[in-house]
């Protein structure tokens, strides 16, 4: 089933609407973070596994939603899902201890966890291929948008509201959202059984699971960007909505006003470099470049520049980081790639199980940097130097990544992509 042009802009509007919201709920731990350190006193482990709890609940939800997405379709699904973010915001906006917010946190995560898949999904089913790559760089894009809003806005609106009262706020938002998915996307097709699905498995895949999961995670070209999701896109992710305003304060000795509008620039590089790749991502496959070749072309340049950050030190602020950003969204073409890798029946779970493997990566990069720097900071060294190890490490696990992508694609394990 196709849909006319303007179907698919109001559908795609009802969509990008819901993922603002979700990329804004991601993100906004980052802003508020000098805000729970001095009025919940949490160290920088603490911040990372509170920020972290949104990817726990985010990534437990994706095995699940894939098969629920290729069942019951990606409306009835996200519709699902809001009601319970809808329910971790306000449990957020209540909590009083570290505890308290975490679990809200991991309800939040659990409740987007399909704001990007059912999208993704539902493009796959009702638009044309170069059409689907267009749709999924605006809807990062619109998540772009979403982390802007995280910065500086939410920065000026905490005197008036608290972060308390912002969360109630969301919460109320993400019922309108609600409202306008039920209301403008189409009905879902009846639910159909599992097998079904399974029947229509991926071509050469004998021995899959009735889930369709295994012959996806055997997919060449899946395991060849597996590593890359988890610690690129990632790591991206992670420095994105945390890490990157605890450098710009403690490494570069911004304030917390100076690091929200840091942080705004940084999510403003992104939204507008997710829009360029929305008009170009046409016109590069019809040229026959696909997402292997931009990955083992592009890819570089964010590692030189992250080890360039590194040796920079406190000299490396919001411009540095942004420019490192913009050079890793090279890898945010692995996602559409391995769901176009599969037939519409199983797009659901190859997405769903791609985004298993970003979220983990971000839900362990997170907290394992804040570990690595609580944990060098109790050895003696300078909060500053702690940070530059912990980032080395970081970087040393995205250059391993690359090697196995590099050396994966000369054993053979590629894809037309």
């Amino acid at each position: 089933m196709r849909v006319t042009r303007q179907q698919a802009i109001v559908v795609f509007l009802a969509f990008a609407f819901a993922y603002f919201f979700s990329a804004l709920l991601r993100a906004v731990t980052a802003t508020l973070a000098p805000v729970f350190s001095v009025e919940l006193g949490l160290r920088a482990g603490d911040l990372g596994l509170l920020a972290g709890a949104y990817f726990f609940g985010f990534a437990a939800l994706q095995l699940p939603l894939g098969r629920a997405l290729d069942r019951y379709g990606p409306r009835r699904t996200l519709l699902m899902l809001l009601a319970v973010a809808v329910l971790g915001c306000a449990a957020f906006a209540v909590a009083t201890r570290l505890p308290g917010l975490i679990a809200a946190r991991v309800l939040i995560g659990a409740g987007v966890a399909a704001c990007l898949m059912a999208p993704l999904t539902c493009y796959r089913r009702l638009y044309t291929p170069a059409t689907q790559l267009r749709a999924n760089s605006w809807m990062l894009m619109t998540g772009s948008l979403g982390m802007v809003a995280s910065t500086v806005p939410v920065q000026l609106l905490l005197p008036t509201l608290g972060w308390r009262g912002l969360f109630w706020a969301v919460a109320a938002l993400l019922a309108l959202a609600m409202v306008g998915v039920a209301w403008l996307v189409p009905a879902d097709p009846r639910p159909r059984p599992m097998d079904a699905a399974a029947a229509a498995g991926v071509p050469g895949g004998g021995g899959a699971s009735p889930d369709g999961y295994r012959s996806i995670v055997r997919h060449p070209l899946f395991l060849r960007t597996a590593p890359l999701g988890f610690f690129l896109y990632g790591g991206l992710i992670a420095v994105q909505s945390l890490w990157a305003g605890p450098w710009l304060t403690r490494v570069g000795g911004s304030s917390a006003e100076q690091a929200a509008q840091g942080l705004l620039l940084i999510n403003l590089a992104m939204l507008f470099t997710f829009m360029a790749w929305g008009a170009v991502m046409p016109r590069l496959m019809h040229r026959g470049i696909g997402a292997v070749q931009l990955m083992a072309w592009g890819l570089p340049l964010p590692l030189l520049l992250l080890f360039g950050n590194v040796m920079l030190g406190g000299a490396a602020g919001a411009v540095h980081w942004a420019l490192w950003c913009v050079a890793c969204s090279f890898v945010s073409v692995s996602q559409p790639a391995v769901g176009a890798a599969f037939p519409a029946a199983l797009a659901g779970r190859a997405l769903s199980a791609y985004n298993l493997v970003i979220f983990a990566g971000v839900f362990c990069i997170q907290w394992g940097i804040g570990l690595l720097i609580d944990g060098l900071r109790a050895l003696g060294l300078t909060e500053a130097d702690a940070f530059r190890l912990a980032f080395t490490a970081f970087g040393l696990c995205c250059v391993m990544a690359y090697i196995w992508f590099l050396r994966a694609g000369r054993s053979g394990a590629d894809n037309p992509a």
